[in-house]
């Protein structure tokens, strides 16, 4: 009901009178064929005919395509000379930063068609935004961004964690990477959004990272954003509250992500420069995109940062390579994703079938209906009829028949005519609602058009329920655990159990998997009534009813409800009510991807054979210790003990035979300018029992070094140890065991008067101590 004589007027209202900017500053551009924003501007706001400018289509023009369009016109302010570049035709439009844009206000009123004419739009509209950062800047009057109070805040955190000046150096690019990158950080993971490998998580890992890297070109050690992160929400919780009550949170999240990169930053950095080797030993100065495209894929190595490292070893990046690899990538996943978007059946069918056709589903209300058949479907050919023992697919008028959808698997059961029956194993949904069945005649002849009855399997179906239903109760008591940003990644609702994937960034704790699992199971004891109810998106949204935030949903939307606790759109089979669950145990919790984690949960029956394997392994440990099920704990503390004290006997006994040797080793010492190299095998030792021998042979030998080694197993040991003054004679006991161990197919090293290695193939050990006599021989001065 407006247009744009009060947009205009209204945007000088607001600049002039709200804000209180100085009229002789402020200019404004229209497109060059506007008369009508000339007049406003002129007539109405009165703006002198020196401060308005008219512009080309490629400034003030507002069109993408096809479509809605229209002339725009730009509010600027005059930040005065000293800010402009000194020309005498500096004015609006120019390229300095003395006049600056801040409003733009865009006249919807055409209509841009595929050849190029305009026709005007019925109903025209205004596209109006302003920059509230340049706004800030310009009431300010600061520089940049950068500048601004809430901004310079942060950047001054961020140079005292570095121990930078901001202004005075090349650090200032990295200075405002972080400062930027941690604001849009904060408000992302405020809105239960996590670092991942897709979609807005991947955005955010990016920042995140992007940022970590500049912090480590600033020369910050170890996690910092998150630091830096209780700083931006500090300038910004008066106006976002929700950032102050979830500090504890953002700040985690974040601290984790940063010490993931580190992890994989420093792994990547050491695969890079093994690359970098490889690529000079065959003199060869260009990074192969396809490597490039490994550290970025598999290790989350910026494209930036191997440039940057290669460039300093003297190599070149083959970022064309790299970017070939990136799309075939993307090209992949648009194709897998077009894959799973498309059923076989629902390409075949396509041609055959009226695309209008659909199934009747009153499986929400029934477990049987009286149904015909459309079609047949015999080796992908539409047939008239089907006998015992072929596999096929059939279409119905209406059915039962839950389909597979949203996590949960599709029903089975029969399709029973007068002449023959089919085993139904599964049924999908294609195009608009067409039910497709899958099975096996079991008996007789099914026809084409036969009247025939469709029943599902009753028990299976309400075991699928069970777990559908907890499925919701677990989603509520998860976020009332762990906290509002978990949300549904993914599930499987089956007869025989329950998947939930979900958004969280860290590894449940036992406790935190007991408190979600004794809620859920209270909130089963409640017997809460399960509720199902169609309505708008808009008034499921006002009733807060949880959603899927990558989920299609039409206008009409159905809500299940468990009593006051849980409310989720969902299309699914439900209980009547919580008690009917029965029981719900977790079974396992663990980590799918980044910032996912699973969990894996029984109900009803299925809890119930789980309890009672349970009972039956504890039962059959209690046998085998003698004992009772009640103290079987106390048994196996008792026998845990007696063990302990059993190989302490036997370690104890192993150092009595290694001394009983000591002196048959150091009486074949070799000596070499008055110093004796030792060596000697002693077979079923482990590592630290053979530090312990070498400890105790050095104390005795005087001068010297001695080179121990040990067969365990399929592995060889070496440890080698010299006195004080034959370190200062030369010998190096890492050099010496990294001979021996490579002799031994393994390798090792450590410092000059103690080191340790270990080896592959025990049959090379005494090669292996030859070897380090002779290494010892060569180093002694």
């Amino acid at each position: 009901d407006y247009f744009k004589k009060e947009a205009i007027t209204w945007a000088w209202e607001f600049v002039t009178k709200v804000m209180g900017m100085p009229e002789d500053r402020l200019y404004v551009s229209i497109y060059e064929e506007d008369d009508e924003a000339f007049e406003i501007w002129n007539r109405e706001v009165g703006l002198a005919l020196e401060r308005i400018f008219r512009m080309g289509k490629e400034d003030n023009f507002w069109e993408h395509g096809i479509g809605p369009c229209g002339p725009c016109s730009e509010i600027y302010f005059d930040r005065g000379p000293e800010r402009g570049c000194g020309k005498p035709d500096c004015t609006v439009g120019c390229d300095c930063d003395r006049y600056i844009e801040f409003w733009n206000l865009v006249f919807t009123q055409f209509n841009r068609q595929e050849d190029g004419t305009y026709t005007k739009l019925e109903k025209k509209n205004i596209d109006t935004g302003m920059g509230l950062e340049r706004l800030a800047v310009i009431m300010q009057d600061v520089d940049s961004i950068f500048e601004v109070d809430t901004i310079r805040r942060i950047l001054d955190h961020v140079c005292k964690k570095a121990g930078v000046v901001y202004g005075r150096g090349d650090e200032d690019v990295s200075i405002r990477v972080i400062t930027d990158h941690i604001r849009g950080t904060v408000m992302m993971v405020s809105d239960g959004i996590l670092p991942s490998n897709e979609g807005r998580g991947y955005v955010l890992r990016r920042l995140l990272r992007r940022a970590a890297r500049h912090g480590r070109l600033l020369g910050i050690k170890g996690p910092f954003l998150y630091d830096v992160a209780k700083v931006a929400i500090r300038e910004s919780c008066e106006a976002y509250p929700e950032l102050a009550e979830k500090e504890e949170y953002i700040c985690k999240v974040i601290k984790t992500e940063e010490e993931r990169f580190a992890a994989t930053i420093d792994q990547g950095i050491a695969i890079l420069n093994a690359m970098i080797a490889e690529l000079k030993m065959e003199n060869k100065d260009v990074l192969p995109g396809n490597m490039a495209f490994k550290l970025h894929d598999t290790y989350g190595f910026p494209l930036d940062l191997t440039r940057e490292i290669a460039g300093e070893a003297g190599l070149t990046v083959d970022e064309e390579g790299f970017m070939a690899e990136m799309a075939e990538q993307k090209n992949k996943a648009r194709m897998a994703l077009k894959n799973r978007e498309m059923s076989a059946w629902g390409r075949d069918l396509a041609a055959g079938i009226d695309k209008d056709l659909k199934t009747e589903f009153v499986g929400y209300e029934s477990y049987s209906s009286e149904s015909r058949i459309l079609h047949i479907i015999l080796d992908d050919e539409q047939v008239n009829s089907a006998q015992q023992g072929e596999e096929v697919t059939i279409i119905l008028d209406r059915t039962p028949f839950y389909a597979e959808s949203g996590g949960q698997v599709a029903d089975t059961g029969y399709i029973t005519g007068k002449d023959g029956k089919v085993r139904v194993n599964g049924c999908v949904k294609v195009g608009e609602g067409l039910y497709l069945h899958t099975g096996v005649v079991e008996e007789g002849i099914i026809e084409k058009d036969a009247h025939v009855t469709a029943s599902i399997d009753v028990e299976r179906r309400l075991a699928i329920a069970r777990n559908h239903t907890v499925t919701h109760l677990l989603h509520k008591a998860l976020r009332n655990v762990l906290g509002d940003h978990v949300t549904q990644a993914g599930s499987l609702v089956a007869p025989d159990r329950l998947r939930f994937d979900f958004r969280h960034f860290e590894a449940m704790t036992k406790e935190e998997i007991k408190r979600v699992e004794d809620e859920v199971n209270a909130r089963i004891l409640d017997d809460l009534k399960v509720t199902v109810r169609e309505m708008s998106v808009d008034e499921a949204n006002r009733l807060g009813a949880m959603a899927l935030f990558e989920e299609k949903y039409g206008d009409l939307v159905r809500v299940v409800q468990a009593g006051d606790y849980s409310m989720e759109l969902c299309g699914g089979t439900h209980l009547k009510s919580t008690a009917q669950a029965g029981l719900f145990k977790i079974v396992s919790e663990g980590g799918v991807a980044a910032g996912v984690r699973r969990i894996e949960a029984l109900t009803g029956k299925g809890a119930l054979e789980y309890y009672d394997q349970v009972e039956e392994k504890l039962e059959s440990i209690a046998a085998a210790l003698r004992t009772s099920p009640q103290e079987s704990l106390k048994r196996v503390e008792t026998l845990n003990s007696e063990l302990k004290a059993a190989l302490k006997e036997i370690e104890q006994l192993k150092a009595k035979l290694a001394s009983s040797s000591f002196d048959e080793v150091l009486g074949g010492a070799v000596e070499v300018s008055g110093m004796k190299i030792a060596t000697g095998r002693f077979d079923q030792l482990d590592m630290d029992s053979l530090r312990n021998t070498c400890e105790n042979l050095r104390s005795r030998i005087g001068s010297g070094v001695v080179v121990l080694a040990s067969s365990l197993g399929d592995k060889a040991s070496f440890v080698a140890m010299a006195t004080k003054d034959a370190v200062e004679r030369g010998i190096h006991c890492g050099n010496i065991v990294k001979e021996a161990a490579k002799a031994a197919g393994g390798g090792g090293g450590g410092r000059p008067d103690m080191a340790q290695a270990g080896g592959k193939d025990t049959s090379k050990i005494d090669e292996a101590l030859r070897l380090a006599v002779e290494a010892a021989k060569a180093q002694v001065k």
